[in-house]
């Protein structure tokens, strides 16, 4: 019948006994002799140092991980080269004869029109630093005589080395189209590489790089 209780009104309810409290075995009440409720003192301390080691290796993971990130990239060394100087026949130009400091390589030619640009904007980049920023100028796979005239128009003053057809020393680092310009440091490591017409803002960040890592 609904409404009545769940006991006899004059019975009174069994007593739970809490989970934490109940034997753990022998007859109920009374735990066998030398065993302890629960876990014992010594099996919490081995557990709490298992566990604070194990957050211990996972600390030490997580740190090292940032650790193992690939070392940068050893900038290639420019090829070495001998040319002959454009306008002065019989003498040359060399990267060998720059050892020991940074330099700009621009690869260029007159025929080329983002050349018209760029080697007149070099030129005055070259007498503004009153030759400190030290430039070669390849003239590739060109002929002397307009060769002679473009430079002459665009006031370079810094030496401009022959590399006619076939361009071996242009083939060599890869150039085939024009211009292009790399930044050596000391070592002649080549730090930057501008492929199409320099400006001269990047002139002026790519040289603070090339002196940069110029230093010990």
């Amino acid at each position: 019948m609904s409404g009545q209780p769940a006991h006899p009104a004059n019975a009174a309810p069994a007593a739970e006994t809490p989970a934490d409290d109940r034997p753990a075995g022998g007859s109920a009440g009374h735990p066998p002799a030398g065993r302890r409720r629960g876990i014992s003192r010594q099996s919490k301390i081995v557990l709490a140092g298992a566990a604070a080691a194990l957050l211990a290796i996972v600390l030490i993971g997580v740190a090292t991980m940032g650790s193992k990130a690939t070392p940068p990239r050893t900038p290639p060394t420019a090829r070495a080269f001998t040319l002959s100087l454009l306008g002065h026949p019989g003498q040359h130009v060399s990267l060998a004869a720059y050892a020991g400091r940074p330099l700009i390589i621009n690869f260029f030619a007159s025929w080329c029109p983002p050349c018209q640009h760029e080697t007149p904007l070099l030129a005055r980049f070259y007498r503004d630093s009153g030759g400190r920023t030290l430039i070669i100028g390849i003239d590739a796979n060109d002929e002397a005589g307009p060769a002679e005239k473009f430079v002459q128009s665009a006031g370079v003053s810094y030496p401009v080395g022959s590399d006619p057809f076939p361009a071996p020393v242009t083939t060599s680092y890869g150039v085939f189209g024009l211009p292009q310009t790399f930044f050596l440091n000391a070592s002649h490591r080549i730090v930057k590489h501008v492929i199409g017409a320099v400006t001269l803002a990047e002139l002026k960040a790519d040289v603070a790089v090339m002196d940069a890592r110029s230093l010990p």
